[in-house]
């Protein structure tokens, strides 16, 4: 079972180098402008994953009655799922909806 470790940070996106704001609600773990994420945690908020790689958004899926964001790791090619956040860019994740996963 994961266990979820609070952690909100502001953060500069490695991929398009803008700065993150702290989530509204409860923890960051993407960017909300491109949806990139980083390939850091083995449980949600730990930050223990040495991989570090590029979580590239390839789509999205409802899990557990929340939207999520399909990522690949674009080093490790982990397949890995972040939940949507309510000041996510809007067209990039109504982009993401033509590509759905179950």
């Amino acid at each position: 079972m994961k266990h979820f470790i609070k952690n909100n940070q502001t953060f500069i996106c490695d991929y398009c180098n803008k700065l993150v704001p702290q989530h509204p609600t409860s923890s960051r773990d993407h960017c909300c402008f491109c949806l990139y994420s980083k390939h850091v945690d083995v449980n949600p908020g730990d930050r223990q994953n040495g991989c570090k790689g590029l979580l590239m958004p390839i789509g999205i899926r409802t899990a557990n009655g929340k939207t999520q964001i399909v990522y690949n790791c674009t080093k490790c090619s982990e397949r890995v799922f972040n939940i949507t956040a309510e000041d996510d860019n809007k067209p990039a994740l109504q982009e993401l909806y033509s590509k759905v996963w179950n």
